[in-house]
């Protein structure tokens, strides 16, 4: 079903229209087409890399340089429609599945890596292998085995390894001498890889690439996977039924993962297995390699309750425990943690005294003021973090996360602006990412010792609204909620209808100080709703505490919607007859669950691509939450929505629900939406659904994602009586 939106007049974008939101949402990727992004800076602080594409509609991301020795001017390093003369690009079956696991949407150059100096830079295009050097300015194709994966230049440039045909390859930078250095043989072909992450390490453990260079150049870890025991699932296209079915490795929880060994390889082929108790700590979380100390790994048990910090011998494969944690519900896994200080002191983010805090060597140097949530740098003195506001924070800035500078003398907040902000830094030189409340998208500055010294453009779209939110805390738990009314909204226009807009879970924190995470949000209530957005228990960036009280029932999640709706009906004019929840992943399980099991709060909801059945999602995930279904089968069928035996707890009276899934989806397959429509029926409870042909757990179908937003506002109109 296709609903056309007329483009409107107004002024002129490039080539482009202003368009409805819907349809520019969609065309823009929620406007972050055009916006700089993947920096790197230069050691010795002379240039910024970054990929950008031309325009707010432009998906074709090219490499660019930020020359800081040059007052700041931007150049062009790698065109990758100059690369590949025009023609079409081609992705891998490997690759894509690469890109549905990162959520990345756009194309050409959408991710590079670097030598040590940032004078060479290698990437993937349309499967083939492309360096670029930065100083110069060219950028040239080597002539490599297809389709290649995750090219990475070694930290003297003299090398790029990369991943082809399941093997971890390495040529020189001149395109001389390639070779494997790392190649299943006939009888693994089918099921090892070696340099490539696994689907769990991918999609919940945060690590996507599966081999590092040595400082000196001279070997790589690598990391071999061999997929055997994972369970076979089969992904058909119902559109299509020439087409055979794919297989997919999907280790549902209580199920086999992959094994999963590592390797020191040399250039010269040789091999070294590095031993670890694999039985008792099977995830590889972690790999760090640098100069500051030996190889460094962060091993998870199983169960994720406890964790191993392991230096490695690189001449034997030998290893020896740095550090051990424990955790009675589950250790969380941190970007850019751990990793060495110059001076050979372990950097780790850890739950100490009921915070998230950084650690240096033994010794916590933040405190409850500050909720950790990354390590962004480290040098000799200091350590640079994103942190949010912790549980001992006299003002809970709703929303914000800022940029610290931390030493063994105190903390200095980098970034000044309320919103939320990022960086990355070497040497003297940061490049601080912030986005804010009263300003669409991001902006980015370039720091020297502090001071601002340049800016990267941004090419993305303005949107065409404004989000008018008001965020606060509500209830006994004080959740952070974000509430936005319509456009012209006056209180004598009366009470508004409510549609809660949360994820709600794990790893999706909603409620932020920045503009464009509200957009859509604002659009919905222009629609007429009054829109709330609300961050209960289990959503990160509050407390280590917070986090895991929805350890072994992960319904609670639902209890804090309804504390914040009741608390925030108080304050704002909201129709508790008329209540709807939508979501997509999560936040689908989250909608579904509200009609169902409080049914008396919510009157409709908009069911996106929800687990439905929690012993059909991974392995990392849900067994971090609910443990084994095998030693714990009641967790999972409490916090699920069907069972075998149909609907579990449904309530009364019957609420309509739409139920939207993509047919392509490899996360959450689609038959958590079929197994939910079926016990609804076996249930005799009416309800939509809309099967998405060729879609996975991304919509970045221009034409699909314009049309949901549609969908959806006609059937909460339908739903709630307001047509």
């Amino acid at each position: 079903m296709t609903i056309e939106t007329p483009e409107t007049d107004g002024p002129k974008d490039g080539a482009a229209q202003r368009l409805s939101f819907p349809r520019q949402h969609a065309r823009t990727q929620r406007f972050s087409l055009g916006a700089p992004r993947a920096f790197t800076v230069a050691p010795d602080g002379s240039r910024v890399v970054f990929v950008r594409s031309a325009s707010g509609t432009d998906r074709t991301g090219a490499l660019w340089v930020l020359d800081l020795a040059d007052g700041g001017a931007e150049r062009v390093a790698a065109d990758p429609r100059a690369l590949l003369d025009g023609s079409a690009e081609r992705l891998s079956a490997a690759e894509r599945a690469r890109r549905e696991r990162s959520r990345e949407g756009g194309s050409g150059i959408v991710g590079y890596a670097t030598d040590a100096a940032v004078e060479l830079a290698a990437f993937a295009l349309s499967g083939r292998l492309f360096v670029a050097e930065l100083r110069a300015g060219t950028a040239r194709e080597l002539s490599v085995p297809a389709p290649v994966i995750d090219p990475r230049p070694s930290p003297d440039g003299r090398h790029v390894a990369y991943v082809s045909g399941g093997a971890l390859r390495v040529t020189g930078a001149d395109g001389e001498g390639d070779r494997a250095l790392a190649a299943p043989d006939a009888v693994e072909a089918d099921t090892v890889t070696y340099g490539l992450a696994e689907f769990i390490a991918a999609e919940e453990m945060d690590r996507h690439r599966g081999f590092w260079w040595s400082p000196e150049s001279d070997r790589l870890l690598v990391a071999r996977v061999d997929d055997a025991p994972v369970r076979r699932w089969w992904i058909a296209d119902p559109a299509h039924p020439d087409r055979e079915p794919a297989s997919v490795a999907y280790p549902a929880a209580g199920t086999d993962n992959a094994d999963v060994r590592l390797f020191v390889v040399g250039l010269d082929g040789v091999r070294t297995e590095v031993a670890w108790d694999r039985a008792r700590y099977p995830y590889l979380a972690r790999v760090h390699w640098s100069a500051d100390g030996a190889p460094l790994l962060l091993v998870q048990a199983r169960d994720q309750r406890s964790a191993l910090y392991l230096a490695v011998d690189p001449d034997n494969g030998s290893t020896r425990m740095v550090h051990a944690d424990e955790d009675a519900d589950w250790l969380e896994l941190f970007p850019g943690s751990p990793s060495w200080s110059p001076s050979g002191r372990l950097v780790r983010i850890a739950d100490e005294g009921g915070a998230r805090v950084l650690a240096w060597g033994e010794r916590p140097l933040t405190g409850p003021q500050l909720h950790v949530r990354a390590v962004l740098d480290v040098t000799e003195d200091s350590a640079l973090i994103s942190a949010s506001a912790g549980p001992g924070a006299a003002d809970p800035e709703i929303g914000e996360v800022h940029v610290y500078r931390v030493n063994e003398l105190g903390v200095e907040r980098v970034s000044q602006e309320p919103g939320v902000h990022s960086a990355v830094r070497a040497g003297e030189v940061t490049v601080l990412v912030s986005a804010t409340l009263d300003h669409p998208g991001s902006r980015v500055s370039v720091l020297r010792d502090g001071k601002q010294v340049a800016t990267v453009a941004s090419h993305a779209q303005r949107p065409g609204l404004t989000p008018r939110v008001t965020l606060l805390e509500g209830g006994a738990r004080r959740i952070p909620c974000a509430v936005l009314l319509p456009t012209g909204y006056e209180p004598a226009d009366g009470p508004l209808p409510v549609l809660m807009d949360p994820y709600g879970g794990p790893h999706g924190q909603r409620v932020m100080k920045a503009h464009n995470v509200y957009l859509t949000s604002q659009w919905f209530a222009d629609q007429g709703f009054a829109v709330v957005v609300a961050d209960g228990r289990g959503t990160p960036g509050r407390s280590p505490a917070w986090e895991k009280s929805v350890k072994g029932d992960l319904t609670r999640t639902l209890d804090d919607q309804v504390e914040a709706l009741h608390a925030l009906a108080e304050r704002f004019p909201l129709d508790l007859g008329r209540v709807a929840m939508r979501g997509w992943s999560f936040g689908g399980y989250l909608s579904a669950m509200a009609v169902l099991r409080r049914p008396d709060v919510f009157h409709a909801a908009v069911v996106g691509a929800p687990v439905t059945d929690l012993r059909l999602y991974d392995t990392h995930y849900q067994e971090r939450y609910l443990d084994d279904p095998r030693t714990s089968p009641e967790a999972y069928r409490n916090s699920s929505l069907v069972s075998d035996d149909g609907l579990v707890d449904p309530g009364e009276p019957h609420r309509p629900m739409q139920i939207i899934h993509g047919l392509a989806d490899d996360n959450v397959v689609v038959a958590h939406a079929l197994r939910l429509s079926s016990a609804l029926l076996a249930a005799g409870r009416p309800h939509e659904v809309l099967p998405l042909s060729g879609v996975t757990h991304m919509t970045p179908q221009e034409q699909v994602a314009e049309n949901l937003l549609l969908l959806q506002v006609d059937f909460l109109k339908r739903a709630l009586s307001l047509t």
